[in-house]
Parts: C-alpha cells; sequence; structure tokens
C-alpha cells in the first residue's frame, strides 16, 4: 500500500516568510481596495457636471446658480477644516515626544479646537443665510413674475396650466416650457399624495401637498431641455414620474404657447374613430373634438411632446402603441385600463393618431 506522509510544517525562517508573504499579500490588496474606491470617489465627482439633464452643479437659472455656489462654498470650508483637522494629527504624530507645558497646550486647544472650528461654521450659515432670499425671492419675485403656470401633482403624472393676462389658459401635462430671461411663477399643489416639485439645473424643490397651495419663482437663464423628477416618494411609480423642462427663448416660446393654445386639427381616422369608440374620451382630453375627459393628461397636442407617460418613454408610435396596450406594466400603479385585449392594428392606428396631434 502507499505511504501517507504528512506535509512538514514550516518552522522558523520558512514560518516567518510564508507570514511576510501573506501580510504583503494582504497590504497589496487593502492597497487596491483603496485605489478603486478613489478611482470610484474621483469619477462619481467628475461626472457630476456631465449628468446635464438633472445636475444641480450645471445650473441655468439664477436660482439654482445660488444652490451650486453655496454647495461648493460647503465643499470648500469642509475641506480646509478637514486639512486642519489632518494637519493637527500629523503635527501630533511628529512630535509627540516633544513635552509642552500647560500653558502652550490650553492656548493651543482653544484656539485650534474651539475658535477655529466655530468661525469657520458661522462663517459658512451666514453665507447661506446671506443666499436664502435669493433662493426663496418670495414677494418681489412674485410681483416680477411675467407668466404664472399652475402644476398639479397626480399619480403619476404633471397637469401644467398656463395663466396669461387677458387670455384662456392653456391646459397641457407632463412638459413645462418657459421663456429665458423671464421670472416664471409655480402654484404647486397635489390631488392624492404628497408630491415634489423640481428641475434641478433651474432652482430648488417644492413640496406638492394636498389642500395647500405653494409656491416657487424660477428665472432661467439659457436655453436647454431638463429633466423634473418628482422628489418625494408617492407610490409604487414614484421612479417613474418625471416631467421635461424646455427653457426657450422668449420669441419662440410666445410662438410655442399660441400654437399649443389652439385646438388640436386631426385628419379622419380609423385612429380617431378607434380612439371615441373604445371609450378613451371620457378620461382625456382633446381639444378640438368630442373628447373633453380631466382623469388623464391632456392630450390635444401630445405628438409634439418629448417623453410620454410622464418621462417614462420617448415619443414615437411604438411607444404609445405599447403603453396603450399595456400601461399597467410600463408604469406600475397606474389608473389607466390596459387594452390588450384589443387587435395590434387596431392599437397601432390609435398610436399613430396621438403621434399625429402636433
Amino acid at each position: 500500500m502507499p505511504i501517507l506522509r504528512a506535509r512538514a510544517r514550516p518552522t522558523g525562517a520558512a514560518e516567518k516568510g510564508g507570514a511576510l508573504t501573506l501580510a504583503s499579500r494582504r497590504a497589496r490588496n487593502n492597497g487596491s481596495q483603496s485605489g478603486r474606491r478613489l478611482c470610484v470617489a474621483f469619477l462619481t465627482v467628475t461626472s457630476v457636471p456631465a449628468l446635464g439633464q438633472a445636475s444641480a452643479l450645471d445650473p441655468a437659472g439664477a436660482e439654482a446658480s445660488s444652490i451650486a455656489t453655496l454647495f461648493w462654498a460647503m465643499v470648500v470650508g469642509g475641506a480646509l477644516l478637514w486639512l486642519f483637522v489632518v494637519s493637527l494629527m500629523l503635527y501630533g504624530i511628529r512630535r509627540r515626544r516633544r513635552v509642552h507645558d500647560e500653558w502652550t497646550a490650553g492656548r493651543l486647544i482653544f484656539w485650534a479646537g474651539a475658535v477655529f472650528p466655530v468661525v469657520t461654521l458661522f462663517l459658512l450659515l451666514g453665507y447661506a443665510l446671506w443666499l436664502m432670499p435669493q433662493l426663496r425671492p418670495w414677494a418681489p419675485a412674485q410681483a416680477a413674475a411675467t407668466l404664472r403656470i399652475e402644476v398639479e401633482g397626480r399619480q403619476f403624472w404633471w397637469r401644467a396650466v398656463y395663466h396669461r393676462p387677458g387670455d384662456q389658459p392653456v391646459v397641457t401635462a407632463n412638459e413645462i416650457r418657459l421663456p429665458v430671461g423671464e421670472r416664471v411663477e409655480f402654484t404647486l399643489t397635489s390631488s392624492d399624495v404628497i408630491h415634489s416639485f423640481w428641475i434641478p439645473p433651474l432652482g430648488g424643490k417644492m413640496d406638492m401637498i394636498p389642500g395647500r397651495t405653494n409656491r416657487l419663482s424660477i428665472l432661467a437663464t439659457k436655453p436647454g431641455t431638463f429633466r423634473g423628477p418628482c422628489a418625494e416618494f408617492c407610490g409604487a411609480s414614484h421612479a417613474l414620474m418625471a416631467f421635461s423642462a424646455i427653457s426657450m427663448e422668449p420669441e419662440a416660446f410666445r410662438s410655442w404657447l399660441a400654437a399649443e393654445a389652439g385646438p388640436a386639427r386631426p385628419q379622419p381616422s380609423d385612429g380617431a374613430r378607434l380612439f371615441v369608440e373604445n371609450g378613451c374620451g371620457a378620461c382625456h382630453t382633446i381639444r378640438g373634438t368630442a373628447a373633453s375627459g380631466e382623469v388623464g393628461p391632456d392630450l390635444t397636442h401630445v405628438g409634439s411632446r418629448l417623453m410620454i407617460g410622464a418621462g417614462t418613454l420617448p415619443n414615437t408610435e411604438e411607444a404609445i402603441a405599447r403603453f396603450i396596450a399595456e400601461p399597467d406594466v410600463v408604469k406600475p400603479g397606474s389608473t389607466m385600463p390596459p387594452f390588450r385585449m384589443l387587435p395590434e392594428t387596431e392599437i397601432r392606428a390609435m398610436a399613430a393618431y396621438l403621434k399625429a396631434l402636433q
């Protein structure tokens, strides 16, 4: 029979060498993990401005600029405090053998441990309080507003009404346009649960509370297209509740608003007939037609919007057809009933009809 020999256990120098090898391997692993963490942190910080449509640090509005300035001031202030504390720690490590007299030690603790942090924090607090009127410019901003937009949050979409002096209100949904260089006052409310209105590159956020109207003033400083998310958890499709915010040159905005105020001019088609026959007009409005429902979003010019389903899908015929067939899958918790029982040809006909509503 073969003889089984036990492996000799390393002793002495061999054991010590193995321990050193294991320790060095662990050190390398820890070093590589630290390096990876630093890379992730660096990429995270440097990619923030690239978020574009939803970055509060890439401002396109007066209030957002103040918020970004305050953020970077806090970052710089916090970094200075951190460097100061680390410097004190390194100084203590280097001078640990030196004995200080009681008076010197007390003075160091008083000035470095009490006075410096308190003064720095008060300066940061004072700067934040000084900026606050610019972040929430109440009465003066409301008086200077040239346009008022009423936004109502609903599960899980947005109803927007443009109020123009001397003209009829203009109703739209899930897309908000505003002129560059002109202050806009938003009146915000909710019909069901608490939502939160926020366009990060343009300004701060404001809660939308049932039974209460809150106000927010925004001044866009440059054209752009931005994403406005709901910033308060509101149900199953909270993450799928967003709107497109588009800041435009004043003349382009007025042309768009005039066109938006007009009725739809759909061509007679099978899609228009099927839209009525399947009861879609009981929930949706299409001005210029018999559809006058107010349960769901206004679809008068839905074909010209960037997204459908409150920022859920791109505005294409394929996406519209999918939303008609299975809104409960695309957007869980949606009150719209699914129409998957209809033939695909009928669903596509209705999708083509809605896409043509420019």
